[in-house]
C-alpha cells in the first residue's frame, strides 16, 4: 500500500515537473518581450494551478489548423492580385509629406505597396449620422456589400441598418456579412440570422466562440475589424460597431459610446476589400477576390482627395506591423502629438516612444475615458500615468461617455484612425485594421474633432495624482504584473 502510495505521489510530482519544463520551454523558444516572458513565468512558478489554466486557454494556439493552413497559404494568392493592382501606376502617391515619408515606407516594404492617393475621405464622429447614412449608401448599393464588425447589437437603429442590409439582398445585391462569435453573441442569439439567410445574406459566425473548442484554438483571439465595403468603392472603416448609443451598455452607467468612422469613396476601398476577402477565406475557404479599381476620382473634388495607406493585422498577415508603425508614427512627431484609445495599456516599446516624444519637445497628449467597462484595463492603465506625467505627456480623462475612438495624430498632418487600442490584445493578437492618411486638410479635421474630446475631458494633475492613496498603488502594481498578459 505505501508502495502504491508513493508511486501515485511520484507520477503527480513527475508530471507536475515535466509539465512546468515544457511550459518554460515554449515560454523561452518563442521571441515575446521579456516582460510577458516574465510574467508568464511568474504565474506558472508562483500559482501553478491557474497558471496552467490560463496558458492552457491563451498560451499559445490561434487558429484552428484548417484555419491556419488557409492563413498560412493565404498571401501567394494576394500577392498575385496585389501585382495586378500595382500595374495601376496612376493610383501611387510618388512623394508623400516629411512626416508621413517614414511610415509610408515601412508599409511599402513590408506590404509591398506604395500609398494610394486619390481617395475621397470623411470623418464622421455621430454614430446615428454615421448609420443614416450608411443606412443610404447601403439602399443604393449596385453590385456588392461586404460587413465584418466585432459587435452588432440588435436594437434601435442597428434594426434600420438591418433593414436596409435585407432589401438591397432582395434586389440582388450580393450581401456578406461577418460577426465576431463572441462580440456578437446577442445578434446569433436574435431572430435577425434567420432572417437575413432567408433574404440570402451569407452570414458567417467568425471565430465561434464554444468552450469545447478550446483544444483547437485560442478563445480570445478576436475578429475585431469594423469595415463595410460597397461595391468596391465605399468603405466605412473605424472604431464603431453596429450598436444604437443611446441603447448599447446602458445598465452599466458609463454613457454613451463615442466613436470615429471613416467614409473613403477611391479605389483603397481595393485593398481594404482583399483584407476582407482574406478574413472571409479563413473563416469559410472560399474565395472572393475584390475587383481592381475602375475609376478614380478628379481633382476637383470639393473634399479631400488623400493619400492612404492601410495595414491589417492578425493571423495570416504581416507580424507585428501595426505595432512598428505606431511606434514610427510616434518617433515622427516633431511638433505636436494627440493619441485618443479608450484602453491604454502599451507595450514597453510604446511607452518608451511616447515618453521621449514628450521630453524631446513634442506636445504629447493622450486622451482616454474617464469612465471605463474594463476593470482589468481601467487597473493597469493607471500604473503608467505617473512615468507618463513626469515626461511631460498631458494627460486628458474624457467625461461624456466612453470614448471608443482610436486615433493618432502626428503634426497636424499625419493620421491614423482604425479599430487598435494601445494593449496587448489589439497590439499583437486580434484581426484589426488601421486607415494611414497622408493629407493636412484631414488632420485638421481630425484636430477639430480631438479638441472637442480635450474640452470636455479632465486634465490630470501630477501633484494630484502623486498623492494618491497606497492601497490604489499596490492595486495598480498587480494589474500591472498582468498587464503584458491582457
Amino acid at each position: 500500500m505505501d508502495i502504491f502510495y508513493y508511486s501515485i505521489k511520484f507520477l503527480i510530482f513527475l508530471l507536475y515537473w515535466l509539465s512546468v519544463a515544457n511550459i518554460t520551454f515554449r515560454i523561452l523558444i518563442k521571441r515575446r518581450s521579456i516582460s510577458a516572458s516574465m510574467s508568464w513565468l511568474l504565474i506558472i512558478y508562483i500559482i501553478p494551478l491557474i497558471g496552467f489554466s490560463i496558458w492552457f486557454f491563451f498560451g499559445e494556439l490561434y487558429l484552428c489548423k484548417r484555419q491556419k493552413k488557409i492563413a498560412n497559404q493565404i498571401w501567394s494568392i494576394s500577392n498575385q492580385w496585389l501585382n495586378k493592382f500595382k500595374e495601376h501606376n496612376h493610383i501611387f502617391q510618388e512623394k508623400n509629406s516629411e512626416v508621413a515619408t517614414t511610415l509610408f515606407q515601412l508599409c511599402k516594404h513590408r506590404q509591398g505597396i506604395s500609398g494610394v492617393k486619390s481617395n475621397k475621405i470623411k470623418l464622421l464622429s455621430n454614430t446615428h449620422h454615421t448609420m443614416k447614412i450608411l443606412i443610404r449608401d447601403i439602399s443604393l448599393a449596385r453590385k456588392n456589400i461586404e460587413m465584418v464588425f466585432y459587435i452588432w447589437k440588435p436594437g434601435g437603429i442597428a434594426d434600420d441598418v438591418a433593414i436596409a442590409l435585407i432589401q438591397s439582398a432582395k434586389r440582388g445585391i450580393k450581401c456578406r456579412l461577418m460577426l465576431d462569435s463572441a462580440g456578437s453573441i446577442a445578434f446569433f442569439r436574435s431572430p435577425w440570422v434567420k432572417i437575413m439567410r432567408q433574404a440570402g445574406i451569407q452570414v458567417v459566425e467568425s471565430l465561434k466562440f464554444n468552450l469545447l473548442r478550446v483544444c483547437l484554438r485560442r478563445l480570445d483571439v478576436r475578429q475585431h475589424r469594423k469595415i463595410v465595403l460597397i461595391d468596391n468603392y465605399i468603405v466605412y472603416s473605424g472604431s464603431m460597431n453596429l450598436a444604437d448609443p443611446l441603447l448599447f451598455k446602458q445598465s452599466s452607467g458609463i454613457g454613451q459610446w463615442i466613436d470615429l468612422m471613416a467614409r473613403i469613396e477611391g479605389p483603397i476601398a481595393s485593398m481594404i476589400g482583399m483584407i476582407y476577402s482574406c478574413d472571409w477565406e479563413i473563416e469559410t475557404g472560399d474565395k472572393i477576390l475584390p475587383s481592381l479599381p475602375e475609376k478614380t476620382l478628379n481633382n476637383n473634388q470639393s473634399d479631400t482627395t488623400a493619400a492612404m495607406q492601410v495595414i491589417a493585422s492578425g493571423p495570416g498577415f504581416p507580424k507585428n506591423m501595426i505595432h512598428q508603425a505606431l511606434l514610427t508614427a510616434i518617433y515622427s512627431a516633431r511638433k505636436e502629438l494627440i493619441i485618443t484609445t479608450p484602453y491604454l495599456v502599451p507595450s514597453e516599446d510604446l511607452l518608451y516612444a511616447i515618453c521621449a516624444a514628450a521630453q524631446r519637445g513634442v506636445n504629447v497628449s493622450i486622451i482616454i475615458p474617464l469612465y471605463h467597462d474594463s476593470i482589468l484595463v481601467k487597473w493597469s492603465s493607471r500604473v503608467f500615468f505617473a512615468e507618463l506625467l513626469e515626461a511631460g505627456v498631458k494627460i486628458y480623462r474624457f467625461k461624456k461617455g466612453l470614448l471608443h475612438s482610436k486615433s493618432i495624430l502626428v503634426d497636424q498632418q499625419l493620421s491614423l484612425i482604425g479599430t487598435v487600442n494601445l494593449d496587448m490584445r489589439s497590439l499583437w493578437l486580434n484581426f484589426e485594421i488601421t486607415l494611414v492618411i497622408d493629407d493636412q486638410y484631414f488632420g485638421k479635421k481630425l484636430l477639430g474633432i480631438q479638441q472637442d474630446y480635450i474640452t470636455n475631458s479632465i486634465l490630470l494633475d501630477e501633484k494630484v495624482w502623486s498623492m494618491r492613496a497606497y492601497w490604489t498603488r499596490v492595486v495598480e502594481k498587480i494589474f500591472y504584473f498582468l498587464s503584458p498578459l491582457l
